[in-house]
């Protein structure tokens, strides 16, 4: 059973960080299946060679290099958070070895899939109110704080993933809240504008 709680944990430690940047919790899985600490659960070994190390990396550099292009930075937040809940759905079922099927899909969809979507609308906020407050110029420094994030949360994960899983949800707490507060105000001020 705490076998099963651990890998649960490390699942949703990945997927949290997925809200973050989505290749860099799939790139630290897949070096930490190479190394054998992390192997991946059956139908996922894939994530455990080279050849998707080095796709994986590939991937990660051009993603956190994009977030610093200033008008690509808000166009990738629109694909981000659905991309971001399919990563985080796949790193908590690659990361469930020798769970229930029911189980680590339910965790995953739910508490993957979940955490990752939550904290990307978060961070998305964050850089829509960077760009209005800073007309972009901030954007640099919260994509350095998203891409280091992405990579402690999941480090984190592989190592105290327990302590992973809480820090993750304050994350989802603090983030989900923001974002929903951020929305509420961009639906009021839309309702008031189409009502004059």
């Amino acid at each position: 059973m705490y076998e099963t709680i651990l890998a649960l944990a490390v699942g949703i430690g990945l997927a949290a960080s997925c809200g973050f940047r989505v290749f860099v919790p799939l790139l630290i899985a897949s070096v930490a299946g190479l190394l054998g600490w992390m192997p991946p659960s059956e139908g996922f070994e894939w994530l455990a060679t080279w050849p998707a190390a080095t796709a994986l990396g590939i991937a990660t550099a051009l993603e956190i290099g994009a977030y610093y292009i200033p008008w690509l930075d808000n166009l990738l937040d629109s694909i981000s958070s659905p991309t971001a809940v399919a990563a985080g759905v796949l790193v908590v079922a690659a990361s469930a070895v020798e769970v229930d099927p029911l189980l680590k899909w339910s965790v995953a969809v739910i508490a993957g899939g979940g955490s990752a979507g939550v904290i990307s609308l978060g961070t998305a906020g964050v850089r829509t109110l960077s760009t209005g407050f800073t007309a972009g110029l901030g954007n640099a420094v919260v994509a350095t704080g998203e891409w280091v994030s992405a990579v402690l949360l999941s480090l984190l994960a592989i190592v105290a993933p327990l302590l992973a899983v809480v820090v993750s949800a304050v994350l989802v707490v603090v983030l989900g809240r923001f974002a929903w507060r951020l929305l509420s105000r961009l639906f009021r001020r839309q309702a008031a504008v189409e009502s004059t």
